[in-house]
């Protein structure tokens, strides 16, 4: 342990050189720890028969880096922090808690409107629709599609966009 703390002593201006050329510019801390840990395998599995460690430590420094920065771009693309207190203004005033009125203009069959209803109003998933109208689950996005297309046919000018794809 006490040889790998010198290898580290050694290789930390490396760490922070990857850094840099990756253009790095917050959380410093957290990539330089996952250049730590690269540096720690790279020095587990490192076998000097095969060469050099230098560009095997730069190597395996530069994909671990790599690895976090691919894992924050994945969280963050999943998971978004919301601070602003106005957040409740940027709901969709289509939203609401049932069908909207210009749908009763438009001919639709009660199991239809039912439908609409369930998937769009209450948000039950086409599995759990299909299981309950006993068909398959392409069954049963065929019959949504089918019906999105009835509702787009007969749709008023003005809301002819609601339903754009």
């Amino acid at each position: 342990m006490d040889h790998f703390e010198k290898v580290l002593e050694q290789y930390t201006p490396m760490i922070s050189a990857i850094i840099r050329k990756l253009h790095i510019y917050r959380d410093f801390e957290v990539y330089r720890q996952a250049g730590k840990v690269g540096l720690w395998q790279a020095y587990n599995r490192f076998n000097d028969t095969k060469g050099n460690f230098t560009p095997f430590a730069y190597r395996s420094i530069y994909g671990a880096i790599l690895d976090e920065l691919k894992h924050e771009a994945r969280f963050t693309s999943q998971v978004t922090v919301v601070e602003n207190e106005n957040f409740e203004e940027l709901i969709d005033s289509r939203w609401t808690d049932e069908l909207p009125e210009w749908l009763d203009r438009i001919t639709l069959t009660a199991e239809e409107r039912k439908l609409l209803e369930v998937l769009f109003v209450e948000g039950r998933s086409l599995s759990e629709q299909a299981v309950l109208y006993s068909l398959s689950l392409a069954g049963m996005k065929k019959r949504r599609e089918r019906l999105l297309k009835k509702v787009r046919r007969q749709l008023p000018k003005d809301k002819a966009d609601i339903f754009r794809v």
